[in-house]
């Protein structure tokens, strides 16, 4: 055979620990093909593993190699020219690598110590990896996590090889008989089937994977819960066990610190504390706002109305129940209907809406509308019902009732790109008042289940990104991740623990206008359809809430606090008719405070108002009262100073009005 002209590849059996027959290739020689490394072209033999390459180019940290954008394992032959780069630690992509290894690493270990295990399957997620296992009649807790870490370092150290070997779908099926799991999801491959063997464990997997065991070095095993195969209520539930992984101990540290310090933060637990919100078993997954809630909800809302006022935007308020022919005609009724709570009236079927947009449409076709009336700026905060999966929800993050901070932008082709461009400052006001960075991600059409014309498409694909450029935004690109209906923009935000979370949208619609034939009058009195952009930056005002509360840790701004001001006489028989007057001062001038004359003592009621979270707490003693002064002290701080009424009075004047941020020491 000429080798010069084409690989030769051996199949040979190898024999593992547990007995089980696999095969290993081998190519050798072949054919030379070319690479772009680092913008550098190099000719190379087909056929040599990333290992091999490595070594031709002197590069001696790399956990995979990436070939014309798809991930390989080192280990992989070389197959194809095109443009090659090594991934190392500091790839973005490292991570979910590490500890989707991580996640066979724990299946090995669990497989030696509860050998009737079996085993479903183990990704790596965002933080982290899991895996679902059958332990059949063992109850596994988290108290069982330390002998499980034990086995896993014990294999770690091993630094066992973990090699990919391709199978047919016969040879996987003997691999794998004894697990109905792993049969199961064997039935529903088509084409190449892949095994990743380390040591005496072999698991059913695409890759890829770190070379070996050893690279995983620092992990932790976090929960366990329980989970149905394949998320069916029908199928057995299993056990998950959740871990995550990391490259550096002080990196798995900080995580779990992290981790900790979000327990802290928990909203749920915050919004009981600080009296915010409640939830009812007669209404699961729709929150009641207790009064101080209630206050930060509005404060929100009115800060929401006064800035787009100044941006000249109109307000409407839509139904909450609509008729079914309107939901027909906007979809919903043929492809949400499941999400939809529905009802009869008059023997005709409504649904209470899942969204604001068909009801804003109604209020624009209430009217005529010229070209010179466009741009129309039409917000609505609008309570919308979904039927979330009971196991979904979860405090103000996941609930089925909630209000979205929706505004419908109609405009003519020639004012999009300025209407996007003045939308992505207003994202930016709005952030900053809260501290909150954030990124952008532009989602492109779809390959193929998309509406409206391709040329439409890439003109609105264009003026999104182009309106980024303009402001000065860069964005990570997402492509084929639009809606059905149009192009997006998504506003990814970033807390005080550097966790992200998705909030603001811009969407591009090509779908409404024509199901709901808007139109405008253009200047040769002919009717043409407008642009219709569809924008939420809070994304509802319930998330949105809770996301601030475990940002701030409860610790709101003054401006948002429900109560700003907690006034404590040193006696009260001695101070409280100044207590009184200090407090008379600052209600007039808007500030929510409160007068603590309870019969405890100075330093419990001190306590009681950090406990509360309240920005200031005012001290009254003799001097005080003979001074017509206040001392103060910030939440999270020993510092008490000591100033007049008066100065006090206009420095928490001047922050509520600046909505500047607390600063913590």
């Amino acid at each position: 055979m000429d080798l010069s002209a084409k690989n030769l590849l051996l199949r040979i059996k190898v024999v593992t620990r547990s007995g089980v027959l696999i095969w290993m290739p081998f190519y050798l020689g072949g054919e030379r093909m070319k690479l772009s490394i680092d913008e550098k072209e190099m000719s190379v033999e087909r056929g040599l593993s990333g290992f091999d390459l490595m070594k031709l180019l002197g590069i001696k940290k790399a956990l995979a190699y990436r070939l014309n954008g798809q991930l390989f394992d080192l280990r992989s032959p070389i197959l194809d020219e095109g443009d090659l780069s090594f991934l190392t630690e500091d790839d973005i992509q490292s991570l979910e690598l590490l500890r989707h290894s991580a996640s066979h690493l724990l299946a090995q270990a669990i497989s030696h110590l509860y050998p009737q295990a079996l085993f479903g399957f183990g990704p790596a997620i965002e933080d982290g990896f899991y895996y679902d296992i059958d332990f059949k009649d063992t109850v596994i807790t988290d108290s069982d996590f330390a002998k499980i870490e034990a086995e896993m370092k014990k294999i770690s150290k091993e630094n066992l090889p973990i090699i990919r070997h391709d199978v047919t779908k016969d040879e996987a099926k003997k691999i794998f008989a004894h697990n109905p799991y792993k049969l199961e999801l064997i039935a529903g491959i088509e084409g190449q089937i892949s095994v990743y063997e380390q040591g005496d464990f072999v698991d059913l997997c695409t890759g890829p994977h770190l070379p070996s065991t050893g690279y995983i070095k620092h992990f932790k095993l976090q929960s366990v819960a329980g989970a149905y195969w394949r998320g069916d209520s029908k199928n057995k539930q299993l056990v998950r066990i959740y871990g995550t992984a990391f490259f550096s101990e002080d990196d798995l540290k900080n995580f779990l610190a992290n981790l900790e310090e979000a327990k802290k933060r928990d909203h749920k637990k915050l919004g009981r504390e600080l009296g915010l919100f409640m939830i009812s078993e007669f209404g699961p997954g729709m929150p009641f706002w207790l009064p101080n809630g209630m206050i930060l909800r509005n404060e929100l809302e009115n800060f929401w109305y006064d800035i787009h006022t100044k941006e000249g935007y109109v307000f409407v308020k839509t139904p909450i129940m609509l008729n079914r022919q309107l939901w027909e005609i906007s979809g919903h009724w043929s492809n949400y209907k499941d999400n939809m709570y529905t009802t009869k009236i008059d023997e005709q079927e409504f649904a209470i809406k899942p969204m604001n947009c068909p009801g804003g449409i109604l209020v624009y076709k209430n009217d005529l509308h010229s070209y010179k009336d466009l741009p129309i700026r039409m917000g609505e905060l609008g309570l919308v019902h979904r039927h979330e999966a009971s196991g979904a929800l979860n405090g103000l993050f996941r609930v089925r009732t909630f209000t979205q901070d929706d505004a419908h932008v109609f405009c003519r082709p020639d004012q999009l790109e300025d209407e996007l461009e003045k939308l992505l400052h207003l994202f930016d006001k709005i952030y900053a008042v809260f501290g909150l960075s954030y990124n952008i991600e532009l989602s492109t059409r779809p390959e193929k289940k998309y509406i409206g014309d391709i040329k439409i498409w890439d003109l609105a694909e264009a003026a999104l990104a182009k309106a980024c450029h303009a402001v000065g935004k860069e964005y990570k690109l997402n492509p084929g991740d639009g809606a059905f209906y149009g192009p997006k923009l998504d506003f990814k935000l970033r807390d005080s623990l550097n966790r992200v979370w998705q909030c603001g949208t811009i969407q591009l619609d090509m779908n409404l206008p024509e199901r709901f034939d808007v139109t405008y009058i253009d200047e040769n009195n002919t009717k043409q359809r407008p642009i219709m952009l569809h924008r939420a930056i809070f994304g509802s005002v319930e998330r949105f809430i809770g996301i601030l509360t475990e940002n701030f840790a409860g610790a709101f701004p003054l401006w948002l606090s429900p109560e700003q001001v907690r006034i404590l006489p040193v006696n009260n028989e001695v101070h409280g008719d100044y207590a009184k007057e200090v407090l008379a001062k600052l209600l007039s001038i808007n500030i929510r405070a409160k007068v603590d004359d309870s019969n405890e003592k100075l330093g419990y009621r001190l306590r009681q108002a950090q406990i509360k979270k309240i920005p200031y707490t005012l001290v009254i003693g003799d001097k005080e009262m003979e001074e017509k002064s206040v001392t103060f002290r910030p939440y999270g701080s020993e510092l008490q100073v000591k100033v007049s009424l008066d100065n006090f009075m206009e420095k928490v004047h001047s922050e509520v009005v600046s909505k500047s941020l607390p600063v913590r020491e």
